[in-house]
């Protein structure tokens, strides 16, 4: 797995769930002496049919876009607060009949999902650093602590969210040798800058 100049790279293994390599350094938006650095993979799902519609401003394949995020970090901190090995992870549903971008902030909900391993400070932590890695996109956002755990069987990656959802996918293969690759689409963030295409089997 490669990381871009941009200090991320992203394999997407479902429509989209992803497996995301990255490094991300940054500073807390309502802290701004609180510095954070994470390093670790980004597992991603969603409804629709592959390629990704949002990223090229097209509908969802269906009615709605219902995504899924989990980001399971590998090493980091926040501050002096180590994060190796926690998770957190966002749930979100478009409108009907609207993009995940052009109905950014009226989204039907965003429930963000933090890892019940962490402490009270590593907890606090993944709060604000949800800010940075999912900007709330609805009206109002909810918070729950959960278990969040990963099984990689082969090509399949299975991401299990406590009782609320359970996503599986894996990457599609190319027409010649590897994985579709799909580079700096129209809407594309820093995060989907350049990612591998993929299929999700499961999303619950």
């Amino acid at each position: 797995m490669k990381t871009s100049s941009f200090n991320k790279s992203i394999v997407s293994i479902a429509i989209m769930c992803g497996l995301a390599a990255f490094v991300l350094p940054g500073r807390a938006a309502d802290a701004p002496k609180v510095s954070w650095k994470v390093s670790g993979e980004l597992e991603e799902a969603c409804s629709c049919r592959p390629a990704c519609p949002c990223w090229f401003k097209s509908l969802p394949s269906r009615m709605t876009c219902d995504g899924a995020q989990i980001i399971c970090i590998t090493k980091g901190h926040y501050g002096k607060v180590s994060l190796d090995g926690l998770a957190v992870a966002q749930f979100v549903q478009s409108p009907q009949h609207q993009t995940m971008f052009e109905s950014f902030g009226n989204w039907n909900f965003d429930y963000v999902y933090i890892d019940e391993k962490a402490n009270d400070e590593q907890r606090e932590a993944l709060k604000d650093m949800a800010l940075h890695f999912f900007p709330p996109a609805a009206k109002t956002r909810e918070y729950r602590y959960v278990s969040i755990t990963r099984e990689i069987q082969g090509e399949e990656h299975t991401t299990t969210v406590g009782k609320y959802a359970v996503c599986s996918g894996h990457l599609i293969g190319g027409g010649f040798l590897g994985h579709p690759k799909v580079v700096n689409p129209p809407l594309a963030d820093p995060t989907h800058k350049e990612f591998l295409q993929g299929q999700t089997t499961k999303l619950t």
